[in-house]
Order: C-alpha cells, then structure tokens, then sequence
C-alpha cells in the first residue's frame, strides 16, 4: 500500500489566492481554476473584468492539464505542429497553453488553469501559484 498526497481546499484556495494576486500585480482579468488529480473542480475565480468564457476555458485547460499529467501547451502545440488527431477527441479538450500539473514527490496532485490574457501570459499566472505553493514544502 502506498501513501497519496492529496490537494485540501486550503491547498486550493492558496494556489487560487497566489494566482489571483499575481494577475492584480500584472493587472490582468482572468478565470483561475484549481482541479484535484482526477480534474474536478476544487476552486475558481473570475476575475472582475473576465470575459464568461474565461471561466469554462480555465477549467477545460486544467481537467486537460490533470489527465495528461502535462501542461495542456504541449498539446496545442502538436496539433500546430500538424497531430490533428487530437481534435477528434471529444472527450478531451483544452488543448491550449494556460493549464499545469501540480507535481508533488512525483505524484500528481492537481492542475492549475487560468484563462484571460495570452496563452503564455495564462501559464504563467499558473506556474507562479504552483512555484510558490511548492516552496512551502522545501526544505
């Protein structure tokens, strides 16, 4: 028998308030979700100012994120780089950059997804929270 880490929902509210402050500091308006490993939901925000696709385009690129166990970028860019199989899959999606797995001691905890500004933009906003909530357990 093994030991699993699991992400709590202050663990989600942390990485949700790092992100969101992040995206102040940046003054961006952006949708920020937190999915546990099996990519259901655990907290979101909209940001004031976030279109309403944001929200469901966050969540998408975690679930995506959470799944694949990669950053939901990888697969936008094989399909830019012509794997157009990947569109046929329909139950699959968010397949754009902004989505990152939440990797602790190996295992996969949850994913962050963060929808608003340019894709790079939106990962960043993602790795931002996760670094800082990965920090906290370092020795």
């Amino acid at each position: 028998m093994q030991t699993k880490h699991y992400l709590t929902l202050a663990d989600g509210e942390f990485l949700l308030d790092h992100a969101h402050q992040y995206a102040v500091q940046k003054q961006f308006n952006v949708s920020i979700v937190i999915v546990d490993e099996t990519g259901t939901l655990l907290a979101m925000k909209r940001m004031d100012g976030a279109a309403p696709m944001t929200a469901n385009l966050a969540l998408e690129k975690a679930k995506c994120s959470a799944i694949s166990r990669k950053s939901s970028g990888l697969f936008e860019n094989l399909i830019k780089n012509g794997q157009m199989g990947f569109l046929t899959m329909e139950t699959f999606s968010g397949m754009l950059e902004g989505g990152e797995p939440i990797l602790y001691e190996g295992q996969l905890v949850g994913a962050v997804g963060v929808s608003g500004v340019k894709s790079f933009e939106d990962a960043e906003i993602a790795l931002y929270a996760i670094q800082n909530f990965l920090a906290q357990f370092s020795s």
